[in-house]
């Protein structure tokens, strides 16, 4: 019971924190506000301001990216579910020691071998690869955006100080 408090209030925190950072479909790609920017200056000050704004919309775009990158990548993929499966399995099933014969093996023996396949298929799948990608593809996309997007008439006040 208290478990399920615990996760009612975790969930009412993540929706009060990160989904208001969403905006619609509809402002995200509103073709209305697309302009190129005067000057450097001003680029800059979109990009300030739109990458605040649409936070929620960015982290999604990052998250899709990420699941398509990692999808392409089968090998990547591969040897990410070796590793997550066989490390919960351990965890699971290989507490108490087996005997197979003359040999026992423990939780440790499973865990190296676990490691000494694992890793090197991890590096065969070239993570830090996809990462650069998928950092370089975001970083397009997102400044790209934020650039080209001009402000709502709400950023105007949003730089207005509230005492008088």
């Amino acid at each position: 019971m208290e478990a399920a408090l615990r996760a009612a209030e975790l969930l009412k925190s993540f929706r009060e924190t990160r989904l208001n950072g969403f905006r619609s479909p509809m402002e995200f790609f509103d073709f209305n506000r697309l302009s190129r920017p005067a000057d450097f200056n001003t680029a800059v000050s979109r990009i300030s301001y739109n990458t605040r704004y649409f936070s929620g919309n960015y982290s999604l775009v990052i998250l899709i990216l990420a699941v398509y990158a990692i999808l392409n990548n089968l090998w990547l993929l591969g040897s990410l579910v070796f590793l997550v499966g066989g490390f919960s399995l351990v965890n699971k099933y290989g507490a108490d020691p087996l005997q197979f014969g003359d040999h026992t093996v423990t939780q440790k023996s499973l865990y190296t071998g676990l490691f000494v396949i694992g890793i090197p298929l991890l590096l065969w799948a070239s993570p830090l690869g996809t990462f650069f990608w998928l950092v370089g593809a975001s970083s397009i996309i997102i400044l790209g955006h934020a650039s080209i997007m001009e402000p709502g008439v709400e950023s105007e006040y949003a730089q207005v100080d509230g005492g008088v």
